[in-house]
């Protein structure tokens, strides 16, 4: 199963390394990891310069019908939403309709007290948008209290109103870093208050449609709501990868998507010439500066000191990453499972750089 190639499609290669080489490298390299991880599927798209230079599907889709990863196959991105999600609300920034240092809750605050019983409590009037996206609010973080995985018959509102009132903050806000699926909800809200549209009609008219994106949805809950193209997702260790309430997970974690448009995605935030950005590059530097409580997370993109951008998604059934990387690569890479052994997403990590730096 992990050895079946399907479909790829090759624009170019990079610099001094012909596409065929970085076709036969990632091949052997992919065929590896998917057999060291049972992985049934698995889509990767790499690209250059702003050019897509290898876009490949290997495996099933669907164990049970022997459909195949393609190029268009679709694959829930877990928590690589979130840069989707930043980028949305940096648009806002950009057109002067939200300031990063406006308060989220209570008078004056963009969502006010639309959520939960009043008075708040602790601190929660004192967050900004800005540490949401830094996950710095202080609370509320991907534990096993994690909000965003309640009972998934809730609605958003019922989950954001029980966060608020039962789940008090750890810390005082931009203090600490709480990597937190429930801030990036809060950030969809913001984004529908401030906009005057749904989440992701916002984010298909502003972000994704000016790349060209136009197959990139908010997944279905169960296999009976799986879209056209979209992959079938494969537990291990006794997940279930229908268990979730995805559609809820919207802006934190809800879209599907192929590998190649990922990469237009990124193509639109990169800060690379080759292109013209969607953001101004202030407004795009400002997305990729770290908070001072971690140094190695920005406005929904991890950062570190080579100046290389990324994020990684996770949940049963998928495992996911999204690289922008100094040395004008990028790279997505989508799998329709996810295992429990301690290396196999640093792994996946390696992957396309292998391809790239061989040496390495």
């Amino acid at each position: 199963m992990a050895g079946v190639l399907f479909i790829s499609v090759i624009t170019m290669g990079s610099r001094g390394m012909p596409g065929s080489i970085i076709e036969q490298r990632t091949d052997s390299l992919v065929q590896a990891y998917m057999a060291k991880y049972h992985v049934p599927g698995m889509s990767i798209a790499i690209a250059k310069d702003g050019k897509i230079i290898l876009a490949k599907g290997y495996g099933l889709a669907d164990s049970a019908t022997g459909e195949k990863v393609t190029n268009n196959s679709l694959f829930r991105i877990a928590s690589v939403s979130k840069p989707i999600t930043a980028a949305a609300i940096m648009k806002l920034v950009e057109d002067g309709r939200l300031q990063l240092d406006a308060k989220v809750f209570g008078k004056g605050g963009v969502l006010g007290n639309l959520y939960g019983m009043l008075p708040y409590k602790g601190d929660v009037n004192k967050i900004t948008v800005h540490e949401l996206l830094q996950h710095t609010c202080g609370g509320w973080s991907n534990n096993d209290e994690d909000p965003m995985f309640l009972d998934p018959s809730l609605t958003q509102v019922q989950v954001i109103t029980y966060t608020l009132d039962s789940l008090p903050l750890q810390t005082a806000p931009g203090k600490a870093f709480a990597y937190s699926n429930f801030g990036y909800c809060l950030l969809g809200r913001i984004i529908e208050k401030v906009s005057g549209e749904k989440y992701a009609q916002y984010v298909r008219k502003h972000i994704l449609l000016p790349a060209g994106i136009t197959d990139m949805k908010i997944g279905g809950n169960f296999f009976a709501d799986r879209k056209k193209e979209e992959v079938k997702y494969y537990g291990q260790d006794g997940e279930d990868p229908y268990i979730y309430n995805i559609t809820r997970m919207d802006s934190h974690g809800g879209w599907i998507a192929s590998a190649r448009d990922l990469l237009k995605f990124v193509f639109e935030v990169d800060s690379f010439a080759t292109k013209p950005d969607i953001l101004q590059p202030a407004t795009i530097a400002l997305m990729v500066t770290p908070s001072s409580a971690n140094k190695n997370y920005a406005c929904g993109w991890a950062v570190n000191g080579n100046y290389n951008w990324w994020h990684t998604g996770s949940l049963p059934g998928t495992a996911t990453e999204l690289v922008r990387a100094h040395n004008g690569y990028s790279w997505a890479i989508l799998a329709n499972t996810r295992s429990g052994d301690k290396n196999f997403v640093a792994d996946m990590d390696k992957l396309v750089w292998k391809v790239i730096r061989p040496e390495k």
